[in-house]
């Protein structure tokens, strides 16, 4: 059976010119910390690829830290940012990814939610009115773009409202970059995140991006790398395999058009169907497509598509075994049935007409059965 990948936003295929250039640098032998010939070729390609990151998201020079990963790079900043008491409070929207709720609230720190309004996007005027009331210093988390429904956050306004209110703000963009084009300074960000795998990099190989004399405690101790602030050898054949999917993110970027016009045939037939789209009516990533459909589970549609031969993402998640509803659907004020109804569809770099074409044949047959055997 062919099988058609849906699930990039989980995590997306590498690159064959990725696989290629961290099996090559595997040959070489050398500690990038060395002072060694070997040591400096290591290290040598370590700031290429650093430098590669760094034009990509247009991070400030010296303002790229390696780390293993997204949720890594989201646990620098947040305990960063309070281990040296910079910040006394933490905000968080109620869409960011669990990642991120999850370490705020072992900061030490008081955590509040900042609601989203019913199409996905952060509600500004309730962060706006609750920055107004801060005379101390605070966290404020804002991702670039959903991982469930793929909306597009207003950025740019929100560290508007937080740096006059004397804050500074996190931006997770793992599901941005290398898909929408991304730059952390216009963008108005003290602190972003990212890792490879969301665009075709390796697995376990992501980046914290800092602005110039921001206060961040390194919390990884031990060693003087990453200019001492994020100690450990570094994994030089993944760092070498992100800096070239960043290289390679350009090629993503100009197919945004023809991904949506698929994403766009996909969510046409599903709601002709009988789905609901979440998230359609305000900008989103390309690539993404949430869906609920009443009285067909996500777990239920998961086991559809695989069957089938089509990989998606059920819009729950699994704790302890229990299924539990998509607590970002929850937040745009879908009820908990409903919500226990999601799905995420993902394209990007390697998806094709045919993939399109198959979600678009089965998943409505999918549907139709199961309507037919609750009757």
């Amino acid at each position: 059976m062919t099988r058609h990948y849906l699930d990039h936003n989980a995590t997306s295929p590498v690159r064959p010119e990725v696989v290629e250039a961290v099996a090559d640098a595997m040959r070489y032998d050398g500690n990038s910390s060395s002072v060694h010939e070997e040591g400096r070729a290591a290290r040598a390609r370590v700031e290429d690829a650093r430098e590669k990151v760094r034009r990509l998201v247009n991070a400030p020079v010296n303002g790229v830290i390696f780390t293993s990963g997204g949720t890594e790079a989201i646990h620098y900043a947040l305990h960063g940012a309070a281990l040296n008491g910079a910040v006394k409070k933490i905000f968080v929207s109620t869409i960011e990814h669990a990642a991120v709720p999850a370490n705020a609230s072992t900061t030490g720190l008081p955590v509040e939610k900042v609601p989203a309004r019913p199409n996905g996007l952060v509600d500004l005027e309730a962060l706006k009115s609750m920055a107004a009331k801060e005379t101390e210093p605070f966290l404020f988390c804002l991702m670039l773009a959903n991982n469930e429904t793929g909306a597009i956050q207003p950025v740019r306004e929100a560290a508007d409202i937080v740096h006059d209110a004397g804050g500074f703000v996190f931006v997770d963009a793992a599901q941005a970059v290398g898909k929408i084009p991304t730059n952390y300074v216009m963008l108005g960000a003290d602190f972003m995140a990212m890792t490879g795998h969301k665009f075709g990099g390796p697995v376990g190989v992501g980046a914290l991006i800092v602005g110039p004399n921001l206060p961040l405690a390194p919390v990884m101790r031990g060693g003087g790398h990453e200019m001492n602030r994020r100690a450990g050898t570094h994994n030089v054949p993944a760092i070498v395999g992100l800096g070239v999917a960043c290289d390679l993110a350009a090629r993503s970027l100009e197919r945004a058009r023809e991904i949506a016009t698929l994403r766009d045939r996909m969510q046409a037939a599903a709601v002709a169907a009988g789905a609901r789209a979440w998230g359609a009516e305000v900008d989103r990533l390309p690539g993404t497509l949430c869906l609920t459909a009443p009285g067909f589970t996500g777990e239920t549609q998961l086991m559809a598509m695989d069957l089938a031969g089509i990989a998606i993402s059920s819009g729950s998640a699994c704790s302890s075994g229990k299924a539990k509803p998509s607590h970002v659907l929850g937040a745009m004020g879908c009820d908990e049935a409903e919500a226990k109804c999601g799905v995420r569809i993902s394209l990007g770099w390697s998806s094709t007409e045919e993939d399109a074409d198959a979600f678009c044949r089965e998943w409505p047959a999918a549907y139709e059965r199961a309507k037919s055997q609750a009757a």
